[in-house]
């Protein structure tokens, strides 16, 4: 089985997005070999000038230089595209999901400042990605939420609303990224402190015990948190 990843060594829309770099690349040549050409036009049109006036040049310059930039962003628009539709493609063939579950989870877990292959390990572990699960003390959809703790965020939070989808997802997110800062983005203890709540988290720290119960090794089997930059690997 795959790892619940975000990068994939091999993914569908590899060989698409090869042709359209190789495409952008072919664009930008042709925009130099077109600019150089008027340049030659306009050389060859007169028998007093030699070479372009400075002016020319300098504006030929700036406007090809505009012409690369504008090139050079939307290319890197069309690979961030790419990299989220091989993951959200990717993490549905992994988890067996509907793609729009999959896709929902991607999105608002990154616009919620959470990793989405936590975001997934989340999901699977509260709920194995039922919507409409429901646990005995109450916890509710997708991401097991407790309904005051949902008022935090949303004070006229119903019942019924966290079995929405995208209402239930982010709300559950925003609460474990709030975690991973109040623990200096420790991982393993801001998901025991989602489990278990973060006063009881915080109370057996506090009297040197160790809130450990197999959650947080459950979520994070198999989870590789992305590499940053000067880290090994990353690129």
């Amino acid at each position: 089985m795959k790892r619940p990843t975000d990068k994939y060594n091999e993914a569908p829309g590899q060989t698409l997005q090869g042709l359209m770099v190789r495409g952008g690349l072919l664009a930008l040549a042709a925009i130099v070999i077109a600019t150089v050409a008027g340049w030659t036009t306009r050389v060859r049109a007169t028998d007093e000038t030699r070479f372009p006036a400075s002016r020319l040049v300098a504006r030929e310059m700036r406007s090809l230089g505009e012409q690369l930039g504008d090139a050079r962003g939307e290319m890197a628009l069309m690979q961030v595209q790419l990299e989220r539709a091989n993951a959200v493609m990717a993490n549905s063939a992994t988890y067996q999901i509907p793609a729009d579950l999959s896709a929902a989870i991607y999105d608002i877990a990154l616009s919620e400042g959470i990793d989405p292959a936590l975001g997934y390990q989340l999901v699977k572990i509260e709920s194995n990605f039922k919507g409409s699960a429901r646990s005995p003390m109450g916890a509710l959809g997708y991401t097991q939420l407790q309904l005051a703790t949902a008022r935090f965020y949303h004070p006229k939070v119903a019942t019924r609303d966290l079995f929405d989808r995208d209402t239930n997802l982010r709300l559950g997110f925003r609460f474990l990224n709030d975690l991973l800062g109040k623990y200096d983005r420790d991982t393993h203890t801001a998901l025991l402190a989602y489990n278990r709540g973060p006063a009881k988290v915080s109370q057996i720290l506090a009297q040197g015990g160790n809130p450990a119960n197999g959650y947080s090794a459950a979520v994070l089997k198999g989870y590789q948190p992305p590499r940053t930059a000067g880290e090994p690997g990353w690129r």
